[in-house]
């Protein structure tokens, strides 16, 4: 099989097929290779002359331009997630090689650095899928869509999914005091507020706040919320990093629509809309829906009950021209307990709230079930 050496950081778990496969004579182009996987948290597998297991084993596989040729000759399997690494980006025959030895990318170094972290890391961590991903939006002020976004992410994780949930909105008081956790150690949102580039999901978690089995990013207590605004790039890179190790990621979104919201937006599966049945509330839940909607087109809004002045769900639901996602009942005694911040929004798992989240996320995730959430 030829293998040469392995090389990365030290104590990464991998053997063949949990390592990135290099495929390359050229010493000086290894050694940059090397120093990426390291710099991507990985260690990689080198090899002249790859076996066919771990070729279709490695989760990534980095051919250099100088072994393209004697690799396509040897004819190895097609399959994903094979790059093409090079130095000379003038070379026209290096994308005739690339369709040769079936790279789906050609990466030039070292301009293309950054890239090709970006990819070494997510094989590192070995992501099962993208996270579904729901934001959750107030109509007006006080409907209840912050409590609604905790009670989903506290069901989800009841029913054992890796949950993630995000206050994307400043002022809005903290998920962290509605779920009983404003003194919970962890990372808030100041830490990662001119953040660029690519965050590790695994990193990103075990640095927040751990509250009802679920991971919570919000706003820290002291000052103005405000005064340490969240670039747009931020939001992206932070929600990107959340998203990308499956699970279920909720977001808690204010009814302003700026850069960071838009970039909040554009990473959503779905988004729900909470509207008191009042006709004032519908009213001003059409401004909001009109903002949302430039940015998310699967916008559903929840109704929030009981009903004032005769407006059914359905007819609150037609009034916006949005698909209704379902009617939420009263709750009993959980406008008291906000206050107090116990019992958390969805902790009751027979109260209204959850039953209503865990018949939401049996409709939206595959392979979910009234019972629970399982995919």
């Amino acid at each position: 099989m030829g293998r040469m050496r392995s090389g990365g950081v030290d104590g990464v778990d991998g053997g063949v097929g949990g390592r990135p496969l290099v495929v390359t004579e050229d010493e000086e182009l290894l050694d940059d290779l090397l120093r990426l996987c390291a710099a991507a948290g990985t260690q990689a597998e080198v090899s002249h002359a790859p076996g066919r297991q771990d070729w279709a084993a490695a989760p990534l596989v980095l051919v250099g331009d100088d072994s393209a040729g004697r690799l396509t000759a040897a004819g190895p399997p097609r399959r994903e997630g094979v790059l093409l690494v090079g130095r000379d980006q003038d070379d026209p025959g290096v994308w005739q090689r690339a369709i040769a030895v079936g790279a789906e990318q050609v990466l030039v170094l070292p301009d293309e650095e950054t890239a090709l972290v970006d990819r070494l890391a997510d094989a590192a961590e070995g992501t099962g899928g993208q996270a579904r991903t729901v934001g959750v939006v107030g109509g007006r002020g006080g409907a209840g869509a912050s409590t609604l976004a905790c009670a989903l992410g506290v069901t989800a994780a009841r029913a054992g999914q890796r949950t993630v949930l995000v206050d994307a909105d400043p002022l809005g008081g903290g998920l962290d005091v509605l779920l009983g956790g404003e003194d919970a150690e962890g990372l808030r949102w100041p830490a990662f507020a001119s953040s660029r580039g690519r965050i590790g999901g695994a990193a990103l978690e075990e640095s927040l706040p751990r509250l009802h089995g679920l991971r919570l990013l919000s706003w820290d207590r002291g000052g103005d919320a405000g005064a340490v605004p969240v670039a747009p790039a931020a939001m992206r890179s932070v929600l990107a990093a959340a998203r990308r190790r499956s699970g279920v990621v909720v977001v808690d979104l204010p009814r302003r629509v700026d850069g960071p919201v838009a970039e909040a937006l554009a990473q959503l599966d779905v988004g729900l809309l909470v509207v008191p049945a009042e006709l004032r509330a519908v009213a001003a839940a059409h401004r909001v829906a009109e903002e949302v909607r430039t940015v998310l087109s699967d916008l559903r809004v929840v109704v929030r009950g009981p009903a004032r002045g005769g407006l059914a769900a359905e007819d609150v639901a037609g009034l916006l021209g949005l698909p209704l996602a379902g009617e939420l009942p009263a709750e009993p005694g959980l406008p008291q307990a906000a206050e107090t911040g116990t019992p958390s929004p969805g902790s009751r798992p027979r109260a209204p709230l959850s039953r209503f989240c865990t018949e939401f996320w049996a409709r939206v995730l595959p392979g979910a079930s009234a019972e629970g959430v399982s995919v």
